[in-house]
């Protein structure tokens, strides 16, 4: 069976959701393809920074996104010798309308663009339908093919393919799209612990001691804990007991609680990636997100570049999707308008690998560099900087006007 469609979206996470949304909201005939049944996968990114806040904000969608259960980080910092924090990044001085992260689960957010974006006449999700190829005329990609849940086969013509299927893209391999890998000193290794109430309130604090180095993310109820192991070491093999070993080497105030992991099947794993797209696209198709770009979990910002790319795709090609086809000229400006972000962003995160992760784990020293903590005590203004970086980026995209809309209230009904 062959369909048409105006936009094939692979992918149903950040990028391609919000990137559905918009297109949508311009009119287009847009259809999203996501392989699983439901957004609920655990240990996805989920910190949303305040660019993306205010984003939802022009969408509309800020106060119901509010509505969602969420903590909010403030400041960002590592543990001194003393037992105090010594502050590197503080959001609240940012002149934003939300100066912080939110720390939502990534399902609640990818159902609140959903529910948006199925309010659109010309928007269609599938889920459990999984691409299986690319349909080309010629050079031109043309559209896709693809499985759902029963087995049924079918393609799908389309006048643009986005690829946004995460940083293993298949679709980006049929493309012959091949990013350039750059090095990762770490794996992450990821599990929950129970927060007890008090702890570590609007402060994200990375700990560092032993050659070990973890990062306590506060949720609600409970931490979200990535633990950086040196790349491909498998920890799987030697057990629950010496992963808790670990645990307790770098976070000895998680004695009382190592007991809640009761297995490996706790913990999950994630292979960290850093790299890019030289290319982004061929003639009918274009990467965003993690697809072209992946990105070290080192500042949580993935979410937030992979929207940005969706904000800045659906504002540069929807006039041309409304005639037709975007030539490669118009696809190219996307990749043109995010690349220096991309760039400075994956810069800064190399710079921490060596800088802060690797001397940790290597054993020379078990805090940031000498020179970061001078000049932050000195001039604790400086903390401006980082968060800014982190929390807005180098170019954070605006929603273009045919996206928003006024604010909906959270009691308000489809």
């Amino acid at each position: 069976m062959t369909e048409r469609t105006g936009c094939v979206v692979v992918g149903g996470g950040p990028a391609g959701m919000v990137a559905g949304l918009l297109l949508a909201r311009a009119g287009i005939e847009v259809t999203v393809l996501e392989k699983h049944a439901d957004f609920l996968r655990d240990f996805r990114g989920d910190t949303v920074h305040p660019s993306t806040l205010t984003l939802l904000d022009e969408l509309g969608l800020g106060e119901k996104f509010s509505a969602l259960p969420h903590t909010e980080l403030h400041r960002a910092g590592f543990p001194t010798n003393d037992g105090g924090v010594m502050t590197i990044a503080d959001l609240s001085l940012l002149d934003v309308p939300h100066p912080y992260i939110a720390m939502v689960p990534q399902w609640d957010f990818l159902d609140l663009l959903a529910d948006a974006a199925q309010q659109e006449p010309t928007f269609t999700l599938r889920l459990e339908t999984q691409t299986t190829g690319l349909l080309r005329s010629g050079r031109r990609v043309s559209g896709v093919r693809y499985r759902t849940a029963d087995g049924s086969e079918g393609e799908l013509e389309a006048d643009l393919v986005l690829a946004a299927d995460g940083r293993w893209s298949l679709t980006r391999q049929w493309a012959g799209l091949e990013p350039r890998e750059y090095d990762t000193p770490f794996d992450a290794w990821w599990f929950r612990l129970s927060r007890h109430e008090g702890e570590a309130e609007g402060t994200l604090t990375p700990r560092m001691r032993n050659r070990r180095f973890a990062v306590p993310l506060p949720r609600k109820d409970y931490y979200q804990v990535a633990y950086f192991a040196p790349k491909g070491e498998d920890l799987r093999p030697a057990g629950i007991e010496h992963f808790r070993r670990r645990i307790l080497d770098v976070c000895p105030e998680f004695a009382d609680r190592t007991h809640e992991l009761e297995s490996m099947d706790d913990v999950k794993f994630l292979d960290v990636r850093l790299n890019r797209l030289h290319r982004w696209h061929v003639d009918g198709l274009l990467c965003i997100g993690d697809a072209a770009h992946a990105m070290s979990p080192v500042g949580g910002v993935g979410i937030n570049l992979a929207v940005q790319d969706a904000v800045a795709a659906a504002r540069l090609l929807a006039d041309s999707l409304r005639r037709g086809r975007p030539t490669t000229k118009e696809l190219a400006a996307v990749r043109s308008r995010r690349l220096l972000p991309t760039i400075a962003v994956q810069t800064l995160q190399r710079l921490l690998h060596r800088e802060v992760v690797r001397p940790v784990m290597a054993g020379r020293r078990n805090q940031p560099p000498p020179v970061m903590i001078a000049l932050l005590s000195r001039f604790p203004k400086l903390c401006y900087l980082p968060a800014r970086l982190l929390g807005v980026g180098f170019r954070p995209e605006a929603a273009p006007p045919f996206a928003r809309r006024p604010m909906e209230p959270v009691t308000a009904t489809r």
